[in-house]
């Protein structure tokens, strides 16, 4: 979603849009610190399959993997290897030297007895090397590109990254590393104190409740100061994926309300529109399912998304509503003339 979209939506300038950064140590969350390599390594997998023209396919240990994690190729002929390694927070250090010294040397060893030729071999790791480690590479990997004809390359957690964020590893980045929405709690309904509830009373979306004939209104005030509660939530935690549901949200009940509008104007004469509120909330009830997906919200927020739309002057309730939202914006901001000749402060808005 693009900085326009997200204004367009209701969102300050500035909420950070796109993707998530993807965060490798999601592993041992997703599979606590015993299963993360295992984690891993199948992500690897999935990876390679994704982004690498051919079948790309793990090698069970059972009773060995021959040195191999995921290949390309075929096992009679010439392969290109992967070896994962959950190395983290960083590559460092002698023994994570003998493990990679162990796991090349497996693999040459086994193509040897096995008939096969590894004419490439890469190391997967979700973190960066620090300097000695960077330097301790550079002069291995030289060494063993000339003893072995094997092409060695790295693929750290930037390369990683750069991979995950392509089109083509999309259901790669999702599946490992974006939050289940499913597994999401819904959002809690806060409850309305009367300070609130007064505060509310001079809004604009309750004066177009009021100028449809609206007796009891609130309800509506309860849904709307959840979903400001909700959108604030979203914003501050800057979610990519939260600013890009609530966006969709705000654009599809806009559109709702416009549809039914457009269809109450045409089929009566009365000015206030008698029965477009109630159709409108009706459908977003039932569109809850599609509407709330990917927002940690429930029904009372996402009928509170109207309410907002209203009050930021692009819905109302009666015919007229352009009308109502400009004399409410001039009874809220009149900005009268002081005896010294300049402008006074604009008072402030409840809504």
């Amino acid at each position: 979603m693009t900085q326009d979209a997200a204004v367009a939506a209701g969102l300050p300038a500035g909420v950070p849009v796109g993707e998530a950064r993807i965060n490798f140590a999601a592993h041992q969350a997703r599979a606590n610190a015993q299963g993360a390599r295992q984690d891993f390594e199948e992500m690897i997998g999935q990876l390679v399959h994704a982004v690498r023209p051919g079948v790309a396919r793990m090698v069970a240990a059972n009773p060995g993997d021959w040195g191999i994690d995921v290949f390309v190729g075929d096992l009679g002929g010439a392969v290109t290897v992967w070896q994962s390694k959950y190395f983290m927070p960083e590559v460092a250090g002698k023994t994570h030297q003998a493990q990679i010294r162990e796991s090349f040397d497996s693999v040459v060893k086994n193509a040897a007895e096995q008939g096969f030729t590894v004419t490439q071999w890469i190391l997967c790791v979700p973190s960066s090397m620090d300097g000695p480690m960077s330097k301790w590479w550079a002069t291995w990997k030289r060494k063993k590109e000339r003893d072995s004809g094997v092409v060695i390359d790295l693929w750290d957690e930037t390369e990683l990254r750069s991979l995950l964020i392509s089109p083509d590893a999309e259901s790669v980045r999702r599946h490992y590393y974006e939050p289940a929405r499913a597994t999401q709690p819904e959002a809690a309904v806060v409850g309305l104190a009367d300070d609130d509830a007064d505060r509310l009373e001079t809004a604009l979306f309750v004066r177009q409740l009021r100028e449809a004939g609206h007796v009891e209104v609130t309800a509506s005030k309860q849904q709307f100061f959840n979903a400001e509660l909700m959108a604030r939530e979203v914003v501050d935690k800057g979610v990519p994926a939260e600013v890009a549901a609530l966006s969709s949200a705000d654009a599809v009940v806009h559109s709702l309300w416009e549809d039914h509008f457009n269809e109450a104007c045409q089929a009566q004469e009365d000015g206030r529109l008698p029965g477009l509120h109630k159709a409108v909330m009706s459908e977003i009830r039932a569109q809850y399912a599609t509407l709330g997906a990917g927002i940690p919200g429930g029904p009372v927020h996402t009928c509170g998304l109207m309410h907002r739309v209203v009050d930021n002057r692009r819905a109302g309730w009666v015919r007229h509503w352009r009308q109502v939202a400009d004399e409410h914006a001039q009874a809220d901001d009149p900005q009268p003339h002081n005896t010294t000749g300049e402008l006074s402060p604009p008072s402030s808005s409840a809504s």
